[in-house]
């Protein structure tokens, strides 16, 4: 199934290759999770802090259960810092 991630900051670098404005449709094999896409983008866990799927945050604890479906749109962003 297909998806939608946009991956902000430096996590932009993570993108596969045709990625337009930090983002990028991905196949998946079907009852894919957050968590499952971190991992196959091998995206620094530590800098998954704000994890969205169509625009609803989910948890660190339920990004490994949370299953997507075809065309849903993962979103993540590193932590912020600033003053």
């Amino acid at each position: 199934m297909k998806i939608s991630i946009k991956l902000f900051a430096l996590l932009g670098e993570y993108l596969p290759p045709g990625a337009k404005d930090n983002v990028a449709e991905l196949d998946v094999s079907d009852g894919s999770t957050p968590a499952a896409v971190i991992r196959g983008l091998n995206l620094p866990l530590e800098q998954c802090h704000l994890v969205l799927v169509n625009g609803v945050y989910v948890e660190p604890s339920g990004r490994d259960s949370q299953p997507l479906s075809e065309g849903d749109a993962l979103a993540i962003w590193p932590p912020v810092a600033g003053g």
